[in-house]
């Protein structure tokens, strides 16, 4: 308990004062097969670089990375989990990960083209009450430091689809962003890797800050 009161101090005033304590964002290792690696070396440390630059925050510079069973989740405010294939969570895995979110945790799911088949099942074990509901452009997660009118940007195509963002919603709170046929991760990643023009990778990078600041300004 003293460890999520801290976790919930932590990020209702990392806006209000510069000396904050540093912290670090996560990035979620799961099992089944899937690539949870996939942008290891790039993606997160240069959306960390850009919000400690952009939003004033003092994010360490190394994601760290965690289980969904670990007691270490309690530790990050923010974690990330991406890849283009299976993930599967046990009861276990799925018990912790809701006392995390429930405890004031956030989870940003990235498809990276792949991975949305066992999306919903998963999270379902997560919270068997609650379902994916699209965010409509208003909502604020859109509309923090940078303004997406018409809600989350195209960074890479797959098969024509739109981008668009879901959320799980516990009591009011937004506990979960699932990001699908966008890529955030892949446009947050250095320039050599994709070849996104300057313009994706802005994109992408202030979408992922809109995320981290709609979380820590969150009630």
């Amino acid at each position: 308990m003293k460890k999520i009161l801290l976790f919930c101090f932590i990020i209702s005033s990392l806006f209000s004062r510069a000396n904050d304590p540093s912290f670090k964002i996560g990035l979620m290792k799961y099992n089944g097969g899937g690539d949870w690696y996939a942008n290891l070396e790039t993606s997160l440390p240069n959306l960390i670089r850009f919000c400690n630059q952009n939003l004033g925050t003092n994010i360490q510079a190394e994601q760290g990375i965690v289980e969904a069973a670990s007691p270490e989740l309690f530790d990050y405010p923010f974690v990330h989990m991406t890849g283009h294939g299976n993930w599967v969570l046990s009861a276990t895995e799925a018990d912790n990960l809701r006392k995390y979110l429930i405890g004031g945790g956030f989870l940003h799911i990235d498809d990276n083209f792949g991975i949305d088949p066992f999306v919903r099942p998963q999270m379902k074990k997560v919270f068997p009450e609650l379902d994916f509901v699209e965010l409509p452009f208003s909502h604020p997660v859109y509309h923090q430091k940078f303004e997406f009118p018409e809600g989350l940007p195209k960074i890479h195509e797959h098969d024509g689809k739109p981008a668009q963002g879901f959320g799980l919603i516990y009591e009011g709170r937004l506990v979960c962003f699932y990001s699908f046929e966008c890529d955030l991760g892949d446009g947050w990643e250095d320039y050599d890797v994709h070849k996104d023009s300057p313009e994706q990778h802005q994109k992408a990078l202030r979408m992922g800050a809109n995320l981290l600041q709609y979380v820590f300004n969150q009630p």
